[in-house]
């Protein structure tokens, strides 16, 4: 199983990013940052995780998302939003910005949750 890793262009270069909907597809993330794969989500109530690593010096971040099929669209986008604010405030810390502007952060995290949103839509064509 080959890992989608999704454009970096947050900030050159910001951290790299997969989106993971099942525990093998994680597991195959991770093995391909050669890293130990944690539990899928962070705890059993949790709908989507994301996992930061570190690869090669810079920010690996995976987006699990658990029980996606069937649900409303609006509530799975909601999911990534909330994950590419985690994925932000870690490449925050990782550069330093203790104190980011907020237009910074605002197309920031558009960014992050547009490309994971981009890759579920992508994906869900592929599987009808």
């Amino acid at each position: 199983m080959k890992t989608q890793w999704l454009d970096r262009r947050i900030a050159a270069p910001g951290p790299y990013l997969a989106l993971c909907l099942s525990p093998d597809e994680f597991k195959a993330a991770c093995k391909d940052i050669k890293c130990a794969p944690p539990p899928f989500l962070a705890t059993p109530q949790a709908q989507a995780t994301a996992h930061v690593f570190e690869h090669r010096g810079k920010t690996a971040a995976i987006v699990c998302i658990s029980d996606w099929q069937g649900r409303n669209p609006v509530e799975v986008a909601g999911l990534l939003v909330h994950e590419a604010v985690h994925i932000w405030q870690q490449y925050a810390a990782d550069i330093g910005e203790r104190y980011p502007g907020a237009e910074q952060e605002a197309y920031a995290i558009q960014s992050i949750a547009q490309e994971l949103m981009s890759e579920f839509a992508r994906r869900q064509s592929h599987h009808a």
